[in-house]
């Protein structure tokens, strides 16, 4: 199994390519620490992992609270003393809008959860990977974080810097240890976000998380040169 004795943590667990990331790790042996906002549905999450014959444990977490993730990576710490794979997968899509519109306060939230908390996720669990062996990380991106679409300002930005913010970390690991840094852009998923950004849009013509679990979960388990960056494609 590519990931026995092994440690993941799985932002965003609760649902989508987050719960799907999470099933296809504890499937190939991974110990998986599914964090989210809602407690029941990151239940529902570990209790289709245990039947499945894998094992994790919940760590409800609002990335948004200050002392959330830091909390987390205690627990982390006092249980395993390490973290050999961190999916930076949870987000938040504000409203779109052209940027003369943007609410302040909902880009205000979507900062904190998309920028600020990738960065306390990086300097609270950067001790505990650096006691891995063979560490990774892989941050979740968008299309229109590299290629601005109007009316998309306000997520794409916030993507924008989330993908600097792993960019520098990788180069700034790269030398003095073990970790390797990834960011994957899922592509057309088929996901509660995506539905609310494409009311339109059939559910059916595109492809579903598990599609993104699977080469997210696959990527994991190669020697990928950190900085590694790729884009999950419809499946022909």
């Amino acid at each position: 199994m590519t990931f026995k004795d092994q440690v993941a943590l799985v932002t965003g667990a609760s649902r989508g390519i987050g719960e799907a990331t999470a099933v296809a790790l504890a499937a190939e042996g991974a110990h998986v620490v599914l964090t989210g906002r809602d407690t029941k549905a990151l239940e529902r999450v570990e209790e289709r992992i245990y039947e499945a014959g894998g094992s994790a444990t919940i760590a409800p977490v609002d990335l948004v609270e200050p002392d959330g993730i830091a909390r987390l990576a205690s627990a982390v710490q006092d249980r395993w003393g390490r973290l050999d794979v961190l999916v930076i997968n949870a987000a938040i899509l504000p409203e779109l809008t052209s940027v003369a519109d943007i609410d302040q306060r909902a880009f205000n939230k979507a900062l904190t959860t998309n920028v600020l908390s990738t960065q306390a996720l990086i300097a609270n669990f950067d001790p505990l990977l650096k006691k891995s062996p063979n560490a990774r990380v892989v941050g979740l991106t968008t299309t229109v974080a590299q290629a601005p679409r109007a009316y998309w300002g306000a997520y794409g930005a916030t993507k924008a810097a989330f993908e600097v913010l792993l960019d520098c970390y990788a180069q700034e690991t790269a030398k003095t240890s073990n970790i390797r840094i990834a960011i994957v852009n899922p592509g057309a998923t088929r996901t509660a976000m995506r539905a609310r950004a494409y009311p339109g849009e059939a559910p059916a013509s595109v492809k579903p998380p598990e599609v993104v679990a699977d080469r997210l979960t696959a990527l994991l388990g190669e020697s990928f040169a950190t900085g590694h960056r790729e884009t999950v494609n419809q499946p022909q």
